[in-house]
């Protein structure tokens, strides 16, 4: 497929998580461990470019515990082909339109909470969703001023929906370099 062909099997829908998925997190355990990052994805393509993914952060593998749910906003930047595989495609994600930041879970709120919070941002509170679009909350890599954006791939195969697989590192897709080089679990259509 070439992205044009992407683009309108994309917006034809909404793809979900077929079930939790597991990732390498950028937080690491005293021993030097990475720890794992258990989360679900609702992703649409609302054409004109634009995308929201909602995304829940959860404790447990079996995603029985939410911590956090974040709902992304924004523009789809599409690239080159990239080498993964024939039709894969270099795809940044820039939230510039919004980003939500709902705490699902009260042990979260106050471990998030017994940390110095930065200049603006107010105690979080439990179900209570957050506009930190352009604000500073390092718990969740977010820089005052600056759009959350994820250098990241895109695929179709087979009614599939592909991103990249996060680094095994745990290295964010924060800049082009950190770009995936493999495919994640897929996203199927609702």
């Amino acid at each position: 497929m070439n992205i044009e062909e992407i683009k309108q099997v994309l917006v034809r829908g909404e793809w979900v998580s077929i079930a939790p998925e597991i990732r390498p997190g950028i937080v690491k355990t005293a021993s030097g461990d990475i720890k794992p990052l258990y989360c679900s994805r609702r992703f649409v393509y609302s054409g004109t470019d634009r995308f929201q993914l909602d995304f829940i952060n959860y404790a447990d593998p079996y995603g029985q515990v939410p911590l956090a749910e974040m709902r992304i906003a924004g523009h789809v930047k599409y690239g080159a082909p990239h080498p993964i595989a024939p039709g894969a495609y270099e795809a940044d994600y820039v939230a510039d339109e919004g980003f939500l930041i709902t705490l699902l879970n009260s042990a979260f709120v106050s471990a998030l909470n017994a940390i110095p919070q930065p200049e603006g941002i107010q105690p979080w509170e439990l179900n209570v969703p957050r506009d930190v679009l352009g604000k500073s909350v390092p718990a969740f890599g977010l820089k005052a001023g600056e759009y959350f954006t994820e250098y990241d791939l895109i695929y179709m195969h087979d009614n599939l929906l592909f991103n990249g697989s996060r680094n095994v590192d745990g290295r964010p897709f924060d800049k082009t370099e950190n770009r995936p080089t493999n495919l994640q679990v897929p996203l199927v259509r609702k």
